[in-house]
């Protein structure tokens, strides 16, 4: 006998068919002119193919599934893969790098899962399944835990065969990337992933094609399991330094968590600690992540942090390996600042190696003077925390990171989280027993700073910037101009198609005139 319920649903799945074509254009079903309804009225010819009435149907573009050739410019950068989905991300291009990722893996005796993770882009799902696919077909398994940080990618991939996260981090809705983590929780090495470009394009490893015709009975096929219970062990995992809880009662904590992968756990991490705790973007939304918010769009924190006077804010990028923070009089709080203040911590506890800082070309000159003069020594490397990492190794240093908020403090991890480094910063405002503006004032005065974007969409003139001579004049022009008193720095972006222009100097007036006339310089000559 069918029950009743079976009985309802099946009455309701013929309701949902017959009403299928009222969803799609809001009008009622089509009938002929004889009055005889259900039979829909043929254009053309008989014999003839109806005609689609484009109005009525838009495509999907055919891109989005086709193999599309590789381009010419590498497609590992700075942070692994980025692009824009559907374009340069498409599913059977996630699925072959997923396949001779694999392959790399097994070659370079990887075994265990791979940990997958991804943020709330519309096209996640999508890459997740992809490289889930092409993972399981190179004979591994993959330990899919949905919307997460970076940050718990990297700490699940530890003793497995490696992760992989998908996320554009602080880029638009509409871009999105792959980056890979290798079993020891680090970002995966140069030479790693020159491997899995080279195999993609039909080099290096035996090429060996996912529709081959051979005898796969002997073939080892992966599974996939869905695993979001994993989150947990990163969540457990951000406590350990502060047993059982870091305590942040009487803490007033505003977090903007740009609708991205920080949704998934700040809320639930940041209220067990006994901190008043407000949410700004705390769902996940692949329309609206990082748009006008999060680290790189501070409005809205600054709004917040002022207006209910709180303690300190808090902004994460999209996938949350990033954080930038805000006091109550709507100050930004940099990672120059955070570098500095969690650099004087570590100093006092006898735990900063050599009092040794790394980080980048970009932090601030007003920040370098300072440690300086606290008896540190502040290393410089290119933009990017891979590099960052690679010099906190070579030099044995313990705390590094970027202006941006990438921080990396390997007492407790190898990437930079954003999330940990949030928790880190108010216990270190609650032991300070002072506002974060007084913190603040202690510390150091930053040089006047300005950056500027310029969009160059050819990416082999991004490549060959320096060539510009007009440019080259224009920057030593500068450089002479502002003698010890300021700097320039331009580069093109490893993740977007941009040249960046930053000027620093001790007058801000020099620092708008020469900013403003570089970036006029890259957009005549290379824009």
């Amino acid at each position: 006998m069918v029950s009743s319920s079976v009985k309802r649903s099946r009455s309701a799945d013929r309701s949902l068919d017959r009403g299928l074509d009222r969803r799609i254009d809001g009008q009622q079903p089509p009938s002929d002119r004889s009055g005889q309804s259900g039979q829909i009225e043929q254009s053309g010819q008989p014999g003839q193919p109806e005609q689609v009435d484009q109005q009525r149907f838009n495509p999907i573009p055919t891109t989005r599934c086709l193999v599309q050739p590789l381009p010419t410019a590498p497609l590992f950068g700075t942070d692994g893969i980025r692009g824009q989905a559907g374009t340069l991300l498409t599913a059977p291009l996630a699925t072959q790098v997923g396949f001779w990722a694999g392959q790399v893996l097994r070659c370079h005796g990887e075994t265990g899962p791979v940990i997958l993770g991804q943020d709330s882009r519309n096209s996640s799902d999508m890459l997740a399944a992809s490289l889930a696919a092409g993972l399981t077909t190179a004979g591994l398994e993959v330990w899919n835990m949905g919307l997460c940080p970076t940050a718990a990618v990297a700490h699940l991939a530890m003793g497995n065969a490696g992760g992989i996260m998908i996320s554009a981090s602080h880029n638009p809705p509409p871009d999105n990337g792959i980056k890979f983590f290798s079993s020891d929780g680090t970002k995966l090495s140069s030479l790693l992933q020159q491997q899995i470009e080279a195999a993609l394009r039909g080099q290096g490893l035996p090429h060996t094609s996912l529709c081959s015709t051979e005898e796969t009975t002997s073939i080892q096929w992966g599974r996939a399991y869905q695993r979001p219970d994993l989150v947990e062990r990163y969540v457990d995992f951000l406590y350990q330094p502060f047993q059982p809880h870091p305590d942040l009662s009487g803490l007033r904590i505003v977090l903007d968590l740009a609708w991205g992968a920080a949704t998934r756990v700040a809320k639930q991490v940041f209220e067990a600690t006994g901190a008043e705790v407000v949410i700004l973007n705390g769902l996940p939304d692949g329309d609206r992540i990082n748009v006008q918010c999060g680290s790189t769009h501070l409005d809205q924190i600054k709004t917040a942090t002022t207006e209910l006077n709180a303690d300190i804010g808090f902004a994460f990028d999209g996938d949350a390996d990033r954080v930038m923070a805000v006091d109550a009089q709507g100050r930004v709080i940099d990672g120059d600042y955070i570098l500095y203040f969690w650099g004087q911590t570590l100093k006092q506890a006898d735990k900063l190696p050599n009092d040794t800082i790394v980080s980048t070309v970009m932090a601030n000159l007003g920040f370098e003077r300072a440690w300086e003069q606290q008896g540190g020594k502040l290393l410089r490397t290119p933009v990017g925390d891979q590099h960052v990492f690679a010099e906190m190794i070579s030099q044995g240093a313990m705390l590094g990171g970027e202006q941006s908020g990438h921080i990396l403090c390997h007492h407790y991890s190898l990437t930079g989280d954003g999330i940990l480094t949030a928790l880190h910063l108010a216990d270190l405002l609650k032991q300070a027993g002072c506002s974060l503006p007084e913190l603040v004032a202690q510390s150091f005065e930053t040089y006047p700073q300005r950056l500027k974007n310029v969009r160059v969409e050819d990416p082999t003139v991004r490549c060959n910037w320096s060539q510009c001579e007009p440019l080259q004049q224009a920057i030593a022009q500068a450089e002479s101009d502002m003698g010890d008193q300021g700097r320039v720095l331009v580069r093109a972006s490893g993740t977007e198609p941009l040249i960046r222009v930053m000027v620093e100097a001790a007058s801000a007036d020099l620092v708008d005139y020469w900013t403003d006339t570089l970036a006029d310089q890259v957009v005549q000559h290379l824009g």
